[in-house]
């Protein structure tokens, strides 16, 4: 069976005050934070989004989506689709949508385990654990399409 080509991909943790951008690729399945961007009174800074998109030219974009614990819509969830459809529109690329229940916190974790290990020297900021948590929601959803397209390897 031929190998599949491998697909840039951009996350982003919405959020009120900021928007945290990761970039993965569907072959190595990791993703790396790159910062947050600033939304200034429910204005998104689209001109930093339009960059950063231009720099990687990903295949596709993923927004979490907030979820509850139990799986209903979040409080954010409904701008989170707004985002979501706006960021489709401009791009002219694929969203797709994933969970990202926890990452925040998931994030702030990983970050502080950093600064305390000594891996990491600066303080943790707001927008750290923003673009941190874009990346882990692009993990998320990149382990589930291994799963789901079947390319998990035993041994």
């Amino acid at each position: 069976m031929p190998e599949a080509r491998a697909q840039v991909v951009l996350a982003f943790d919405f959020g009120l005050r900021r928007i945290g951008i990761a970039a993965g690729d569907t072959v190595s399945r990791t993703a790396a934070p790159q910062g947050a961007v600033r939304v200034h009174q429910g204005a998104v800074d689209w001109s930093l989004i339009d960059r950063t998109i231009q720099t990687f030219r990903p295949d596709l974009l993923v927004v979490g989506n907030p979820l509850n614990a139990d799986g209903t819509a979040g409080s954010l969830s409904a701008a989170a689709d707004r985002f979501a459809l706006a960021l489709g529109k401009r791009s002219r690329l694929p969203v797709r949508r994933t969970d990202e229940y926890a990452s925040s916190l998931e994030a702030l974790e990983q970050l502080k385990g950093q600064r305390s290990s000594g891996q990491r020297r600066r303080r943790v900021q707001r927008g750290d654990i923003d673009s941190a948590a874009a990346a882990i929601i692009l993990e998320r959803w990149l382990n589930r399409q291994q799963v789901r397209d079947g390319s998990e390897r035993d041994g």
